[in-house]
């Protein structure tokens, strides 16, 4: 019996084909994620390796799809700032270590960089060094009306962070109370 496009047989079975898309389709996904992951902990274990005989440090891997492909993304930095050169000596080596270990099977663009002057702040280490600058806090909940929190950072001990508020008032922050963080000019 042929199907017609208007039958209710032809619609049940488009849908069954549907369902089925969507489940190759989310493990298609959790099979990148888990992919992704596995990326980016081979990759930090190497660079972290790697950084340190060159002045350098690791602020963060990334490893994501993007329109044009799949980026991998490496942030490092150092006390005196980065330059070209070490993003470009980085690169040939992360390049390199790449190609004889084969982590990553599809096309991908590899991008080193500097973390940049609004560059996110990750951990204590983080707020510890940049005391006395300029930041902008996002927190899990609600404080004085507002989650979000621009000012200069004036201690970070423990696990609290003080910042003084662009309004003049201060404010003492439990790490795990911030979700994001980055400096701000």
């Amino acid at each position: 019996m042929a199907l017609k496009v208007g039958s209710a047989r032809f619609f049940l079975w488009y849908i069954l084909l549907s369902d089925a898309r969507l489940v190759c389709w989310l493990m298609f996904r959790r099979n990148f994620k888990k992919m992704s992951e596995l990326v980016i902990e081979q990759v930090r274990k190497y660079v972290d390796l790697l950084l340190p005989s060159m002045g350098l440090e690791l602020v963060e891997v990334q490893f994501r799809q993007e329109g044009h492909g799949w980026v991998l993304r490496v942030f490092v930095d150092s006390p005196d700032g980065v330059k070209l050169d070490d993003c470009s000596k980085v690169s040939r080596e992360l390049s390199d270590y790449l190609d004889v270990e084969d982590l990553i099977e599809q096309a991908f663009h590899l991008e080193v960089s500097s973390p940049g002057l609004e560059r996110t702040l990750y951990n204590m280490k983080d707020f510890r060094r940049f005391v006395g600058r300029k930041a902008r806090l996002k927190l899990h909940a609600v404080v004085d009306g507002q989650k979000v929190f621009v000012g200069k950072i004036l201690a970070a001990e423990d696990d609290t962070v003080d910042l003084v508020a662009e309004d003049g008032k201060e404010y003492h922050f439990a790490f795990a109370e911030i979700s994001k963080a980055r400096l701000s000019l």
